[in-house]
């Protein structure tokens, strides 16, 4: 795991600025304490920060091949690395390390651009070919590891952190577009960045530029979509065989994300999920298996008594924390690990957690993407309630029952009963793509207008980018849902949330359940094996039916949460409003005061549950004082 930056001139003859890209990954150091390095050759500079986790010792990058005229910066894991070792060593190549990376030059010379088409694992890397004057930019199949870019002039920055394109004299201007969804998802959704003229490479595809030759161009090399199968012909038959192929191809992820020369272990939340690593884990005969997971004194919110069943079952090395967040020292911290805002309010456990680990493993197994692979979230259930909904008489299902739910009282517990069923009774009627939304929606088109006081009416709605995914992929309604959560929460959010906090305690994380051959195969697996009535993720459930406890396999859906309405109406409460207070909104120039106090007073008066309205407005405002402003409240300069 690493850090990577570097530039390039676009055009032929110009010289890369060492000194610019050494500032790039000066501002990384968490992400790779380790060491540096660097290969700069004329138009181009590569750069990189290194967390020394396979070969220790002789894996320093950036690392070449035999005449060194292919140089490569990667950060992340080439778990198939082995297997391509024989296959260039049987072809007569002759590889100096033992390090995964240096495979990376060696299958280039190989398979030149198509390279990443033949890696397994999570990776961004940055590779330069002297003999062809070629860049190749490449990026896992669904996001797992970051990177940033951004043209300026005739140069092309890039970096695995949005800061280190800051760092490289690129202004913080802030995109109109992506603050607009962002107070709808809670996260910036990629490609986009929270910044002009700044972009991440989309999951699956390598960027490729030629000075002087060619603009920078993108390719695309995987797609999610694409793997329903048209007919069951030659696929498993019955459930027991689903059930075994799928453990079969999971235990076989969790096998290839063993690999490491440094202490490596868990986290475990509780859920069936991380459960199902630890099971496999000790099926391998892994030991000692080290599990870490955090609890909060608020027992709604706390999955620590159920973590300690599965590690009780398994004989872990089990480590555990309960804690009572300090938020308000802990934000700014956040934000500026996250570079753009970011408020889904569950990175808080991931920082604990993630800094509980960090004392005693360099590398961790985690269970993010099960969700979306396997059909786990609550919405998917929604979606067939809410079939059931519509057969009421339009009067009651649209009229009486949600004046009804709009008079519950308002609860601040986990996920409470009146939140779910106001949310549920206003999107029932909605089609798939925008009920799917609105499941998730922060603040409303209708919202969002209210806080700019009528002066932006020139933004695109939110629902644009689940509609678009929703029409592009194959398969049905939960095929298509899936591939939504998979292609923009998942890298979005998900991912990048396990990525910085993780890497903020110099942490590698992995993720099994997003091994391509376990991406593919979910998208095989019949709806039915997946949602079969209400019950989630119902196939991974059967198969470990028999491996983890009931209360795991039974239970509700877990994970590490945090009791964000009731601190913001408590110990929360000053320091919230005091960052959104009228002087220092108005300072902003972004949206109306009066309507930011208005979430405030109806919050903490329990008349509507705005935690997590407020939390995104309470995180954007210290980003735009820390990141945009340097630390004092400004006016935001924004694109357009």
């Amino acid at each position: 795991m690493c850090g990577i930056a570097g530039e390039l001139r676009l055009t032929a003859g110009e010289r890369a600025s060492v000194e610019r890209v050494r500032a790039m990954c000066d501002v990384m150091i968490h992400r790779g304490p380790d060491s540096a390095g660097e290969f700069v050759q004329g138009e181009v500079a590569l750069g990189m920060r290194r967390l020394s986790i396979n070969d220790v010792e002789g894996g320093r990058q950036p690392l070449g091949n035999e005449d060194g005229s292919v140089q490569v910066v990667c950060n992340g894991e080439i778990y198939n690395a082995p297997a391509l070792t024989k296959e260039l060593l049987a072809r007569g190549h002759q590889l100096r390390t033992r390090s995964d990376v240096e495979v990376i030059a060696h299958m280039y010379e190989e398979y030149g651009t198509d390279v990443a088409r033949h890696l397994e694992g999570m990776f961004a890397f940055a590779l330069w070919d002297a003999k062809a004057r070629r860049l190749v930019l490449g990026r896992d199949r669904i996001g797992i590891k970051p990177l940033y870019v951004a043209e300026r002039g005739d140069r092309l920055f890039w970096g695995s952190e949005a800061k280190c394109l800051l760092a490289a004299g690129i202004e913080p201007e802030l995109d109109p577009q992506a603050l607009h969804d962002y107070l709808t998802l809670g996260y910036v959704a990629g490609p986009a960045s929270m910044f002009a003229g700044v972009s991440q490479l989309p999951p699956g595809t390598i960027l490729i530029a030629e000075p002087g030759r060619s603009r920078p161009r993108i390719e695309r090399y995987w797609a999610l979509e694409g793997h329903v199968p048209a007919s069951r012909a030659g696929l498993p038959q019955g459930e027991a065989a689903w059930a075994d192929e799928l453990v079969r191809t999971l235990k076989g992820a969790v096998e290839s994300h063993l690999m490491s020369d440094v202490p490596l272990g868990v986290f475990l939340s509780g859920g069936v999920d991380s459960g199902t690593i630890v099971a496999l884990m000790h099926e391998l005969g892994v030991s000692p298996i080290r599990t870490f997971t955090i609890g909060f004194e608020e027992k709604s919110f706390s999955e620590a008594d159920t973590a300690r069943e599965v590690a009780t079952r398994y004989g872990t090395e089990h480590h555990e924390l309960i804690v009572r967040p300090d938020a308000i020292a802990l934000l700014p911290k956040l934000v500026r690990h996250f570079d753009e805002p970011f408020a889904d309010s569950s990175a808080i456990p991931v920082w604990y957690v993630s800094e509980l680990a960090r004392r005693h493993v360099t590398v961790v197994l985690s269970g993010e993407g099960g969700d979306e692979m396997l059909a786990g979230y609550e919405t998917y259930r929604a979606r067939k309630i809410a079939a059931l909904y519509a057969r009421l008489p339009r009067a009651v299902g649209a009229g009486l029952l949600p004046a009804v739910v709009r008079r519950l009282p308002v609860s601040h517990a986990k996920v409470s009963f009146d939140y779910k069923a106001k949310r549920f009774v206003t999107g029932a009627y909605l089609g798939a793509a925008a009920a799917h939304l609105w499941w998730k929606t922060i603040l409303d088109e209708d919202a969002k207008a209210d806080l700019y006081g009528g002066r932006r009416r020139d933004l695109l709605p939110t629902a644009r980018l689940f509609e678009a995914l929703y029409a592009q992929s194959d398969g049905e309604e939960l095929d298509r849902l899936q591939y939504v959560d998979g292609t923009l929460y998942l890298p979005a959010d998900i991912l990048v949330k396990v990525d910085r906090m993780s890497m903020a305690h110099s942490l590698e994380t992995r993720v099994p359940f997003l091994d391509r051959a376990m991406m593919e195969l979910s998208r095989r697996i019949p709806r039915e094996l997946r949602l079969r009535g209400f019950t989630t993720k119902y196939l991974l459930k059967r198969a470990m039916a028999d491996r983890l406890p009931a209360s795991v396999v039974g239970g509700k859906k877990r994970g590490f949460n945090v009791p964000m309405p009731g601190w913001l109406a408590g110990e929360l409460r000053e320091f919230m409003q005091d960052t959104l207070a009228p002087a220092r909104v108005r300072a902003h120039g972004l949206f109306d005061p009066q309507a930011v106090e208005r979430l405030m007073r109806e919050h903490v008066t329990r008349v509507m549950d705005h935690s997590r309205a407020l939390w995104t407005l309470l995180v954007l405002a210290v980003w735009m004082d820390d990141v945009v402003g340097a630390g004092r409240p400004a006016a935001v300069r924004v694109a357009g």
